[in-house]
C-alpha cells in the first residue's frame, strides 16, 4: 500500500490535470479519500492547473473536513474571479461542523470578497474578524485593507491601517500604499512611501507602478534612479514597471541599461511580458532595429508580442512591414486580438490601402470572432479620410452603433483640413465644440481650413469665436533624455537650466530659415498677427 508521504510528493510533482485524475483514483481505491491532509495537497494541485471546480467536487465528498482542508479550498477557490462566491460559500460553512476561523481563513476570504463588487460581503467578513478577535493580526489587517482598498475605499482602508501603524511589517505598508496607487492618489502614496522605516523591493516598485498608471513617467525613472542610488536588488517586476515609464517618455538610455542588466544578471526570470515591454520601448524610443532584434531573439513570443511589434511599426509609418509581420503572426498560427487589428488598420493608413484596410475590419468579426470597437471605427475613419474618402468615413460615423467620440471626430476634421474641405470641417467642429470645448486646436485646423481656400472673413470668425468662447492655447511641452536625466521644456517659460543658450540658437536656427520655409508658413505667421 502506498505511504502518504508518497502520495504527497506525487501530488506535488504532477504535471498534467491527467496526473491529478489518476492520483485520485488511487486515493478512492485505497480508503484515502476522507484524509484532510491528501485532499489538501490534492486540492492544491486542482487549483495550479486550474482545476479549482474539481478540486471543490473532491471536497464536499469528504465527510470530516478540518480547519486546514476548508483553508486550502477558500484558497483556491478565492484565486478566480469566477469562484469567488463559492469560496465566501465554504467559508460561512465553516461552522456546520463544529469548526471556527482561524487567521489564515480571513486573508483568504478577503482576497474572494476583493474580486466580488458587493462591499457589503467584505464588510461582515470584516466584523466576522473583529468577533473572531482577529482584529489586530497582522495578516488579517493586510486582507481587510487590501479589501477595502479594492473597492476604492481609501478612508476604511486607512482606518484600519492606522490602528496597526505601530507594527513595522513592511507588508502592511506595501498594502496601503499599492492602495493609494491604486486610485492614483500618489500624493498619498508618496508620503506613506517616504515615512516607511523598512522598504523592500514592493515598496519602491508599488511606488514606480503607481507613478506609471498615472502617466507621470517622470517621477517613476526618478524614483528607480534612486533605487539604483540605494542599492536596492530589483526583480523582473520592478524593471517590466520603470520600462513602460521609458517607453512613455521616450528614455532610450536608461532602457539600454535596463537591457544590459537583464542580460547580464544571474536569478532574474526572463519573461516574456519583461522582453515585450523591452520591444516596446526600444519602439517607442524610435530605436526599430533593436526592437526587431529584441524580438527576434525571443523564443517565446505570445499575442502581446506580435502586436507589440506591429503597432510600433505602424506608429513609425512602416505600413508595408507591419502587415508582413501580421501575415507572418497568421502563419504561425498565433490568434490576433483586438489591439493587434488597430495595428493592422493603422498601417493601412500609412499605406494607403482602403480595400485592404476594409477587409481586415470585416475579417475582424468574421474570421477572429472580434466584435470591432470605437477604436477600430476611429481607424477606419482615419484611413477613409486620410484617402480622400470623406463622404464614407462620414457614413461610417453616422452607422456606428455609438456614439462617436473626440478622436473620430477630430480625425475627420484633420482629414478634412487636408482635402480643403470647409463645409465638412465645420460640421466636425460643432461635435468637437461640445465634446471637448476647450481645444485650441480644433478652431485652429478649421481656420486654416477656410484660409486655404482663400475665404478669409469666415477664417477670421472662427478665431474671432475661439477667443469670445474663452478657448485658450494650449502650451506645448516636450521632453529630452541627457545622462539618465529628464529635462522638460515648457512652450513660453525660461525657467528651465541654461535657457538663454538654448534660445540663443533656437534664434539662430530661425535666421537661418529659407524663403521658402518661411512661405509655407505664411498662414499661421499671418494669424499669428491678428491674434
Amino acid at each position: 500500500m502506498l505511504e502518504i508521504g508518497s502520495l504527497i510528493s506525487k501530488l506535488k510533482l504532477c504535471s498534467s490535470p491527467k496526473h491529478i485524475y489518476q492520483i485520485h483514483g488511487i486515493l478512492l481505491s485505497t480508503g484515502l479519500h476522507h484524509d484532510n491532509i491528501l485532499i489538501s495537497k490534492l486540492v492544491e494541485s486542482c487549483s495550479r492547473f486550474n482545476l479549482s471546480h474539481y478540486g471543490y467536487s473532491v471536497f464536499k465528498q469528504t465527510s470530516q473536513p478540518c480547519i486546514y482542508l476548508y483553508n486550502t479550498m477558500i484558497k483556491s477557490l478565492s484565486s478566480h474571479h469566477s469562484s469567488a462566491q463559492e469560496s465566501i460559500f465554504v467559508f460561512n460553512n465553516i461552522r456546520v461542523f463544529g469548526l471556527f476561523p482561524d487567521s489564515y481563513s480571513f486573508p483568504f476570504v478577503l482576497r474572494a470578497a476583493s474580486r466580488l463588487c458587493d462591499g457589503k460581503v467584505g464588510e461582515m467578513i470584516h466584523g466576522q474578524s473583529i468577533k473572531c478577535g482577529f482584529e489586530l493580526n497582522i495578516h488579517v489587517a493586510i486582507g481587510i485593507v487590501q479589501m477595502y482598498s479594492s473597492r476604492g475605499r481609501l478612508e476604511d482602508a486607512r482606518n484600519v491601517f492606522d490602528k496597526m501603524s505601530s507594527s513595522k511589517d513592511v507588508a502592511l505598508w506595501n498594502a496601503m500604499s499599492a492602495g493609494y496607487a491604486g486610485v492614483g492618489d500618489m500624493s498619498s502614496g508618496r508620503a506613506l512611501f517616504e515615512s516607511m522605516t523598512e522598504r523592500n523591493v514592493i515598496s519602491w516598485t508599488t511606488l514606480i507602478a503607481g507613478y506609471v498608471h498615472v502617466n507621470q513617467a517622470k517621477e517613476a525613472i526618478e524614483i528607480f534612479q534612486r533605487m539604483r542610488v540605494e542599492g536596492v536588488e530589483f526583480d523582473e517586476v520592478a524593471l517590466l514597471a520603470v520600462l513602460s515609464a521609458c517607453a512613455d517618455l521616450g528614455a532610450l538610455e536608461l532602457g539600454e541599461w535596463i537591457h544590459d542588466f537583464l542580460e547580464k544578471k544571474c536569478g532574474l526570470r526572463k519573461t516574456v511580458p519583461l522582453y515585450n515591454a523591452l520591444v516596446d520601448m526600444y519602439m517607442k524610443s524610435g530605436n526599430i532595429e533593436k526592437a526587431l532584434l529584441v524580438f527576434d531573439n525571443m523564443q517565446n513570443k505570445s499575442v502581446v508580442s506580435w502586436t507589440t511589434v506591429i503597432v510600433g511599426l505602424a506608429f513609425h509609418g512602416l505600413g508595408k512591414e507591419a502587415l508582413q509581420m501580421f501575415s507572418h503572426m497568421e502563419k504561425v498560427g498565433c490568434k490576433p486580438n483586438e489591439i493587434t487589428f488597430i495595428g493592422v488598420l493603422s498601417a493601412c493608413t500609412h499605406v494607403g490601402f482602403v480595400e485592404l484596410g476594409n477587409s481586415y475590419f470585416k475579417s475582424m468579426s468574421s474570421k477572429y470572432g472580434i466584435t470591432p470597437k470605437i477604436q477600430h471605427y476611429g481607424c477606419m475613419v482615419d484611413l477613409l479620410g486620410r484617402a480622400g474618402c470623406l463622404e464614407e468615413a462620414e457614413n461610417l460615423i453616422r452607422k456606428m452603433p455609438f456614439n462617436a467620440n473626440a478622436a473620430i471626430w477630430g480625425s475627420l476634421l484633420a482629414a478634412a483640413k487636408t482635402h480643403r474641405d470647409y463645409l465638412l470641417a465645420s460640421k466636425a467642429l460643432q461635435q468637437l465644440s461640445i465634446l471637448e470645448p476647450d481645444n485650441s486646436g480644433n478652431y485652429a485646423l478649421v481656420s486654416n481650413t477656410y484660409a486655404s481656400v482663400g475665404r478669409w472673413s469666415e477664417a477670421k470668425l472662427v478665431r474671432k469665436t475661439m477667443r469670445s468662447s474663452g478657448v485658450k492655447k494650449l502650451r506645448g511641452e516636450s521632453s529630452i533624455e541627457l545622462n539618465n536625466c529628464i529635462r522638460s521644456f515648457v512652450a513660453g517659460t525660461l525657467t528651465y537650466p541654461e535657457a538663454e543658450e538654448i534660445n540663443d540658437i533656437l534664434w539662430e536656427i530661425h535666421h537661418q530659415c529659407t524663403l521658402e520655409e518661411h512661405e509655407q508658413n505664411k498662414v499661421e505667421l499671418l494669424f499669428s498677427l491678428i491674434e
